[in-house]
């Protein structure tokens, strides 16, 4: 994908996230403006550890540059889309969108036919834009969480 930031043409490719990333995807998290205000004790104090990036199927959307604009885990059992995240001066640039295409691919070659998303409220709107479905509602759980969060189901078959 080829995409304009800061007037400068720059390739981003998708790379899988590797220990060292741990520090810049933990900032990508705390940091987001999507968790301001009401949301902010969510991400307070979060951390993206080493373990979790090998654990899991973490992958990071970089430029030519190396610098982190967004990054998604993917849970393969069951399917779950654990956390999405595109930096907030790349926002509009369609690094999520390519983000979920990429996890589209990654869930099809797993044999996985949909791939649950517990969303961020504000965040709803971005995941129906490419294609997922709204299949419920998650209650809030206080403390950790005080709202309730839209359920959604990406179907792997369709691209975004």
């Amino acid at each position: 994908m080829r995409s304009s930031i800061t007037g400068r043409r720059r390739e981003v490719r998708v790379r899988r996230a590797v220990a060292r990333d741990a520090k810049r995807l933990t900032r990508l998290v705390t940091t987001s403006r999507a968790y301001e205000g009401p949301y902010a004790p969510m991400v307070e104090g979060y951390k993206v550890g080493p373990d979790y990036i090998e654990a899991h199927a973490v992958h990071v959307a970089v430029d030519d540059d190396g610098r982190v604009l967004g990054f998604y885990a993917l849970v393969l059992s069951p399917p779950e889309l654990d956390l999405m995240f595109v930096a907030d001066d790349a926002q509009g640039l369609g690094i999520g969108r390519l983000l979920v295409g990429h996890l589209r691919d990654e869930a099809r070659r797993a044999g996985l036919d949909r791939v649950r998303v517990v969303a961020h409220p504000p965040a709803e709107g971005f995941y129906r834009s490419v294609g997922a479905e709204r299949t419920g509602t998650v209650a809030a759980r206080p403390p950790a969480v005080m709202w309730d969060r839209p359920e959604l189901a990406i179907p792997v078959d369709v691209r975004s």
